[in-house]
């Protein structure tokens, strides 16, 4: 439930309107409360307005004070300005502000917490506990001598409840601490200190139990003449106890009795245990003994390189199941024998990671058994990994099977910036051990199934099976971001770069021949690399009907315009069609001039497709908005006009996490709301990548902004994206709204998404409208808005201005 004031906003008078209403909303959106001023400012008496829903008395959609933007600007104290409609139908401008915010399902509660007194206990209370045996109640009556005991301990001593016993016949089941528990007992008589001991009983069916024995007097003063307390079963702790000794023993009879290297960590890369063949192996190789309790990044402090790239190995054994590496245990040394280190995570019973554990079998006699012929054939010879025949012999395979949506593949190509600096700085050798020291640490990163090969020269390449664009772009980013922060330490000199890189999806439609695959990803690396280095280019992989001269054309085209801050920006109006709302509501619209002043600029359609191939489409956007948000700043005038302001999304921004955050920089400078502002998602790009779509809807709706489903309609799965996805609007598809007069399958296609919008909530919107015959369908609809050369074309951006009225004065007196 919320409380609001309303009162009437006039900019040319200082105090605005004094008379205010207040009402109050449920969380449902119904008026359940308005005082006697409501008539005053809005027309409507207090029984009138008493549950009808709030949105009455708005203009549009985005006038509720429960739209995000209002939402958060009177959580803040501030005011609101929404434009109202008043009941007898004209609309003005209103301040609202926030007086009280409480959840409906909210209840005031208090609790307190006391000490017990001496009130007996409700043995109800106590038969959980009895029941089980876990715990149990005692008392001794000293002058009679006479013990009690609750359930629980006949069930730990398992007896028969009831069976009458005397204290020393009690003390009998306590074989080996029958002296012990006397004295204690005793001690307790005297003195009135309070006791507590562990000991092991025998039970009456002849099994150990570990109890717990805990004791005070009942009453102060002397005499004591009773004392209580309970007893506890541990005998679980006990159990778990022997099996962890047991398990720990067999271990080490395991470990002791393979020749291979084991050793075990926790979180912290502190050494759980390890066997005599890797402490004698690690000391060959670091000259330290590690010993049970010592921490892997402290031995290895004086051994960077080994040390940073143990780190990652641990790291990728406590986020896997299970992998495989082939590498010497130090780098820095090349007779070092050659391991295959199996890794696996070790998990607690509720599924914890708690550490992992690693098994390093020597296989260098087996690499030079095969060097000669086949290993050598296969694998680069300086960094292990594999050679450009045997890549493109494994990309030839994979492309001869079947490539579907489902299971596409990528291709990337890495190229490392500025390498050959190394040699200059340190000399011959230094390029080799960089190299080698990089293919391990990139070879952790990579899934087992993938195929990672060095090209030649400071060149690799990545082979991802089945690999879809969204998780091939992740695995590209962060195999850049692994280079840039890789450093090697050489000779006193610290050596770090970064790459370049061409990400290239397979798809059913790509060449099959892997060499020219990998020459159009050599192209998107090269691309990157002009572009400006450390950046990954992504496409789709073309064929030969390709004009690759046209490509070639609009890719400079592209590049000039964003080099030179040359695009050209456009506006088309949104009008809406089924009420009236007050100001505007536009979508930007991105052209590129032609090479040819005679020939018209380029419209998305056709050089989009260029600019997605070579990953220049997420540039484009991110120029057009910071574009349009400057023009915007300059026109103070728009801000309290503008009430939508749309942007298209390309796939590349859909699937850039950081796209929230750079919107979120450029407003905080402007002085325009963030629900101004809305971003068009693709249905295609949505449909494919749902889950990723709602990550980045999560982020914009968190800054305020809303978003759009566009092309909505032009396949099945647009029906659940329009209900279950979190966007603000729905843009109906093009294809579907043309054919609205003529075809009545389309029509009740489009009333049907309508109806769903509408349920979840959703404003929509009608593109394409050409004629006056579609306008009359779609109002006949009841969708929100429409937009298309009836309503409005596109016009330059620097046409979005606010009107203004120049005022002229007379004479002094008039």
């Amino acid at each position: 439930m919320k409380e609001f004031f309303i009162r009437r906003y006039r900019s040319d008078a200082a105090g605005g309107d004094p008379r205010r209403t207040l009402i109050r909303v449920d969380d449902n959106g119904l008026v359940t409360y308005a005082d006697a001023q409501a008539e005053a400012v809005l027309g409507y008496d207090a029984g009138a307005l008493e549950g009808r829903p709030v949105t009455c008395l708005v203009a549009a959609r985005e006038d509720d004070p429960f739209a995000p933007g209002n939402r958060q600007r009177m959580e803040s104290g501030e005011a609101a300005q929404i434009t109202l409609r008043h009941r007898d139908g004209y609309y003005f401008t209103a301040e609202v502000t926030l007086r009280l915010k409480v959840r409906d399902s909210d209840r005031a509660a208090t609790a307190f917490i006391s000490l017990r007194d001496q009130q007996p206990l409700d043995p109800r209370l106590l038969q959980p506990a009895d029941s089980s045996g876990a715990l149990g109640i005692w008392e001794l009556d000293i002058p009679e001598n006479q013990l009690t005991w609750s359930e629980g301990i006949y069930h730990m001593l398992e007896l028969r409840p009831g069976a009458e016993l005397t204290p020393e016949q009690a003390l009998f089941y306590c074989q080996g601490s029958q002296n012990r528990l006397r004295a204690l007992f005793r001690r307790c008589m005297r003195n009135g200190r309070p006791f507590s001991v562990t000991f092991e009983v025998v039970t009456a069916r002849q099994r150990i139990r570990r109890l717990k024995l805990d004791g005070r007097p009942l009453h102060r003063g002397q005499p004591i003449v009773r004392l209580g307390g309970t007893i506890t079963d541990l005998t679980g702790e006990m159990i778990q106890r022997q099996a962890r000794s047991h398990t720990r023993q067999l271990l080490q009879a395991t470990i002791g009795a393979t020749d291979n290297l084991v050793a075990a960590v926790d979180r912290k890369l502190n050494l759980v245990c390890c066997n005599r063949p890797f402490q004698e192996q690690f000391a060959l190789s670091f000259g330290i003994t590690p010993v049970e309790g010592d921490n892997l990044s402290t031995l290895l402090a004086s051994f960077p390189n080994e040390r940073r790239l143990t780190e990652r190995l641990w790291a990728r054994a406590f986020e896997r199941d299970s992998f495989i590496v082939e590498m010497p245990i130090a780098q820095h040394n090349n007779q070092l024998p050659v391991f295959e280190f199996h890794f696996q995570p070790l998990k607690s019973e509720q599924g914890e990671v708690t550490g992992a554990v690693h098994v390093a079998k020597d296989i260098t006699d087996r690499l030079r058994a095969a060097g000669t012929s086949h290993f050598r054939n296969r694998h680069d010879p300086v960094t292990g990994l594999l050679n450009r025949r045997e890549f493109i012999h494994r990309l030839n395979r994979v492309l001869g099977r079947p490539v579907t949506e489902s299971n596409s593949h990528g291709l990337l190509y890495l190229d490392l910036d500025d390498f050959a600096r190394f040699n200059d700085l340190c000399g011959n050798g230094s390029c080799d051990r960089y190299l080698r020291a990089l293919a391990s640490v990139l070879g952790v990163r990579v899934r087992q199934r993938d195929a990672l090969a060095r090209l030649s020269g400071d060149t690799f390449a990545l082979l991802l099976e089945n690999c879809n664009e969204g998780q091939a772009r992740r695995v590209a980013d962060n195999l850049l971001a692994l280079t840039r922060e890789f450093v090697f330490e050489w000779q006193g000199r610290q050596l770090a770069t970064t790459a370049s890189a061409g990400l290239l999806m397979i798809h059913e439609d790509s060449p099959r021949d892997g060499e020219q695959l990998i020459g159009q990803a050599a192209d998107l690396c090269h691309t990157a690399k002009i572009a400006g280095r450390n950046r990954v280019h992504t496409s789709h992989s073309g064929t030969d009907n390709d004009s690759e001269r046209r490509v070639r054309r609009l890719l400079e085209l592209i590049q000039q315009s964003l080099d030179n801050d040359t695009l050209i920006l456009e506006f088309e109006t949104l009008r809406p069609v089924a009420s009236a709302t007050w100001g505007d509501h536009v979508e930007i619209l991105a052209r590129i001039g032609s090479d040819d002043p005679q020939e018209p600029a380029l419209k998305p359609a056709d050089f989009l497709p260029v600019a997605e191939r070579f990953d220049l489409a997420k540039l484009i956007d991110r120029q057009v908005i910071r574009k349009t948000l400057g023009w915007l700043a300059s026109q103070p005038l728009m801000e309290p006009r503008l009430k939508y302001c749309g942007f298209n999304l390309s796939l590349a921004s859909v699937l850039d996490d950081s796209f929230p955050d750079f919107v979120e920089t450029l407003l905080k400078e402007l002085p325009f709301a963030a629900e101004s502002f809305c971003f068009e998602i693709r249905e295609a790009d949505a449909s494919q990548y749902p889950d990723d779509v709602a990550i980045l809807c999560d982020g914009l709706h968190r800054i305020g902004c809303r978003i759009a489903l566009d092309g909505a309609g032009a396949s099945v799965a647009s029906y659940s994206l329009a209900a279950r996805l979190p966007v603000d609007i729905i843009k109906l598809d093009g294809g579907m709204i043309r054919g609205l007069e003529n075809d009545p399958v389309q029509l009740v296609m489009t009333e049907t998404l309508q109806r769903i919008a509408v349920a979840a909530g959703k404003a929509t919107v009608a593109t394409y409208i050409e004629n006056d015959d579609t306008l009359r369908k779609v109002r006949t609809l009841g969708i929100h808005y429409g937009q298309g050369h009836r309503l409005s074309r596109p016009r330059p951006l620097t046409e979005l201005t606010a009107a203004s009225v120049p005022l002229e004065c007379g004479p002094a007196g008039t």
